[in-house]
């Protein structure tokens, strides 16, 4: 809804403000003259009513009303000890009346089962301001279920196309800068470019290796759901949903578009469920320390030494399709990481606080996986590449469900898929070097002659 430029000006102080509402109106295609005119004439009406307004509302009767207001307030305050619900708490912050975002930092840290979203931009009448989706907040914050708790597979509602649009287009600019090639096996083995390899029905799981800072993540689920609107629901780690207490990571809500498309914490339950319930699951084995990774390990997979996924995936038939992504190393290097930092006391010290506010995972595993420091990495721009996924032919499942019980079978194919894995890696590093338009510059050349929106070529299958 855009405000009405007729609307007395004090009340659209309500509403993020007049120059908020002015622009709103030049957008919808309003002229400023007449955008503008409005508001002062009526701001200058409704000045010349105030006499009028303090005689209905004297001094004695505005001062009872704030006493009243306050005594209610303290009795409120006093029993906010007793919610114990799960509770939502949307602010404004352009809010010209109340402290909106004050006060909801403030119930955020009295309420246990808190959640807080913020609006920078509006006003005190926040549904009233168009932009404000309350069924994307929902969606966002995972609130929406049927039963006493959130069910991340029978709760999930798939995004709409507008929805997964909004999703999508923070990340949008990595998407166009990569110009990602997607190429996939058919059953027969032979190699194509698209998803056309992809199985329409699941369950089936995706594993592979994490790009550095998970920067892979946003054009694997975008093409996924252009190319065959499948929402690939991605396992993601606990960072994106909650916290062990606040700091200097970023909000969680700035993962709430993850979340609408299809993301769901780390747990075994979690896929348990979606794999039951037939979907397409995104799982990267390296996790959090494959998306930190240290200098020269842009492709080196840290999997636990122990199988996490075969049984789960052979209990309900599910086809596991190992793939590779590479690219990063065409974006930007990494010359300061993790071993550099923690040899300065400031930055070992950042480094631990960061990795204390989030919950620890693996905690119990051996090797490398285990190391789940959070830092961010010194990186050297490059030119930018272009990203490169490439999916390995479907491995079966389905009527292996007692031969893969068996801890030396399970552990056999876990190996099997690690490898095809390194196997789609090296075959990507090898073919792209002979892809002419391997270079953002090379891209743009050619969209500059055969149109903007024009499907790119790569290298030779």
């Amino acid at each position: 809804m855009v405000v009405s430029p007729f609307m007395p000006s004090t009340f659209l102080l309500t509403l993020g403000g007049p120059l908020k509402t002015v622009l709103d109106n030049i957008i919808e295609g309003l002229s400023l003259l007449n955008s503008a005119r409005e508001p002062i004439a009526d701001f200058t009406t409704f000045s010349s009513a105030l006499p009028v307004i303090a005689d209905i509302l004297p001094k004695e009767t505005l001062l009872w009303k704030l006493k009243m207001l306050k005594s209610a307030s303290a009795y409120s305050d006093s029993r906010l000890y007793a919610i114990k619900s799960q509770t939502l708490i949307l602010c404004s912050g352009n809010d010209q009346l109340l402290p909106s975002q004050q006060e909801g930092e403030r119930l955020r840290q009295l309420l246990p089962k808190c959640e807080l979203r913020k609006f920078d931009d509006s006003g005190h009448f926040l549904f009233l301001e168009g932009d404000i989706d309350l069924v994307w907040v929902i969606k966002g914050t995972s609130y929406y279920r049927r039963g006493k708790y959130h069910d991340y597979a029978s709760d999930f509602i798939p995004p709409t196309p507008d929805e997964a649009n909004k999703a999508i287009e923070p990340y949008s600019l990595i998407d166009k800068i990569t110009s990602s090639v997607m190429l996939s096996t058919l059953e027969d083995g032979k190699i194509v470019k698209g998803l056309a390899g992809i199985p329409s029905e699941g369950p089936v799981l995706l594993v592979g290796n994490h790009m550095l800072l998970a920067m892979d993540v946003a054009p694997f689920l975008s093409n996924f759901f252009t190319e065959r609107d499948i929402v690939v629901r991605a396992m993601a780690h606990s960072l994106f949903f909650k916290r062990q207490k606040s700091g200097k990571l970023p909000e969680v809500s700035s993962f709430d578009s993850l979340r609408v498309m299809g993301a769901f914490p780390v747990a075994s339950s979690n896929l348990f469920n979606l794999l039951s319930s037939k979907s397409h699951v995104l799982l990267y084995p390296g996790g959090l320390r494959e998306g930190f990774h240290r200098k020269g390990e842009e492709y080196k997979l840290f999997w636990p030494e122990q199988s996490e996924f075969v049984r789960m995936a052979a209990r309900f038939g599910a086809k596991i399709i190992p793939f590779g992504g590479v690219g990063e190393d065409d974006l930007g290097q990494v010359v300061i990481d993790y071993n550099d930092l923690v040899k300065i006391p400031y930055f070992r010290s950042e480094i631990e606080s960061l990795t204390n506010e989030i919950e620890p995972l693996r905690s119990d595993a051996n090797g490398e996986v285990a190391n789940q420091q959070v830092y961010l990495p010194g990186i050297l721009p490059k030119v930018p590449g272009r990203f490169y996924f490439y999916f390995g032919k479907p491995i079966e499942t389905e009527g292996r469900k007692q031969e893969l019980m068996d801890k030396k079978k399970s552990q056999e194919l876990y190996f099997e898929v690690k490898s095809e894995v390194e196997r789609c890696i090296a075959y990507l590093k090898e073919k792209r070097e002979s892809d002419p338009y391997r270079s953002i510059l090379s891209r743009l050349l050619y969209q500059a002659t055969h149109g903007p929106t024009s499907d790119i070529p790569t290298f030779e299958i």
